[in-house]
C-alpha cells in the first residue's frame, strides 16, 4: 500500500488555491506565494526492486501532472525514491552536485534522465550536509545506510 501527504503549518493551510491526488503515490497542490504561485508535486516512488513496468508508469504519471502545471508557476517536486546519487556528478552537473551519499543505484539513473528531461535541479545534492541529514531511514545499528 502507497500514500503521500503534504505537512503544512498552520499558515500554509490559508494558500492552497487547489489540490488533487493524482494517484495512491503523488500528489498535486497548487498554492498563492508573494508574488507568484507555486506548484508542489509531492511523490512517493516505487524502490529498485519494483518492476520495470511500474518505475514506468510512475514516471509517466509525474511527467503527465509536471505537463498539466502552468508554466508561469515555480514547480517544487518533492520525491522519496529510494534513491542514492553518490558524490561522482560526472555528465550530470547541470541538474546535480557532488553531496549525494554512498553509491548510486539504479534509481538514481532514471531520475536524473527524468530531471535533465524536464530541466530539473536535484537539490538535495547542491549543498553539503551533515550525513544523518542526507537520508530518510538507516538501520537500526545508526551505522549502516541502506544500499
Amino acid at each position: 500500500m502507497c500514500g503521500v501527504a503534504l505537512l503544512m503549518t498552520p499558515k500554509a493551510t490559508q494558500a492552497p488555491l487547489s489540490w488533487e491526488p493524482v494517484s495512491s503515490r503523488i500528489l498535486m497542490a497548487r498554492f498563492n506565494s508573494k508574488g507568484r504561485k507555486v506548484t508542489i508535486i509531492q511523490c512517493y516512488g516505487p524502490t529498485n526492486a519494483a518492476d520495470i513496468e511500474d518505475q514506468d508508469e510512475f514516471y509517466e504519471q509525474i511527467q503527465a501532472t509536471l505537463n498539466r502545471t502552468l508554466k508561469s508557476d515555480m514547480k517544487i517536486l518533492m520525491i522519496d525514491l529510494n534513491t542514492r546519487f553518490g558524490m561522482d556528478h560526472t555528465d550530470t552537473d547541470l541538474i546535480m552536485g557532488r553531496h549525494g551519499t554512498g553509491e548510486w543505484n539504479e534509481n538514481r539513473e532514471i531520475f536524473t534522465e527524468f530531471c535533465t528531461f524536464n530541466d530539473l535541479v536535484i537539490g538535495g545534492t547542491l549543498f553539503p550536509h551533515k550525513t544523518i541529514h542526507k537520508t530518510t531511514w538507516i538501520f537500526p545499528d545508526e551505522k549502516t545506510e541502506p544500499n
